[in-house]
C-alpha cells in the first residue's frame, strides 16, 4: 500500500494545475540564413472579433534565442482564430531595407487545452511557417 504526504498531493496538485494554465501560444523565429535565433523581434499576438476585426492580445519581443515562450500571466488561448504578427523592419544585420518588413501568420485554434507553437523561419528573401511543439 502507497502513502502519500499532504505536502507531495499538494504539489503534485499545484503542477497540475500550472500545466493546465500555462500560456497556450509560443512563437520563435529562426533565422535560416545565420543558423541561428531571431533576436529582438517585436511580435503581435491578436485575435479576431466576431465583426471580423482584430483585437490586440499581447506584445512582446523574441529572447536571445529567437523565442516568444509566454505572451505573459493571464494570456490564455481560447477556441479562435489568432494572427501574429513579426515586425521585421529592424532585423537584419545587412544595412538594407527588409524585403518582408511585416510577416503576418494567421492560425487557427481549435483546442485551447493544447498548446500552440508557431514558429517562422526566416531568410532575407523568404520565410515560412509551421506548428511546432
Amino acid at each position: 500500500m502507497r502513502y502519500f504526504s499532504l505536502t507531495g498531493l499538494s504539489a503534485a496538485l499545484t503542477l497540475s494545475a500550472t500545466a493546465a494554465l500555462a500560456d497556450g501560444i509560443s512563437t520563435h523565429v529562426l533565422d535560416l540564413a545565420r543558423g541561428v535565433g531571431g533576436k529582438d523581434v517585436p511580435v503581435t499576438l491578436e485575435i479576431r472579433q466576431t465583426d471580423g476585426g482584430w483585437r490586440q492580445v499581447a506584445k512582446a519581443r523574441t529572447d536571445e534565442n529567437g523565442r516568444v515562450r509566454s505572451f505573459g500571466h493571464g494570456v490564455q488561448a481560447q477556441a479562435a482564430t489568432y494572427r501574429l504578427t513579426f515586425d521585421m523592419s529592424g532585423y537584419g544585420a545587412t544595412g538594407q531595407p527588409a524585403f518582408f518588413p511585416q510577416i503576418d501568420v494567421v492560425f487557427q485554434v481549435s483546442d485551447p487545452t493544447l498548446h500552440y507553437h508557431v514558429p517562422v523561419v526566416v531568410s532575407p528573401f523568404g520565410y515560412s511557417t509551421y506548428r511546432g511543439n
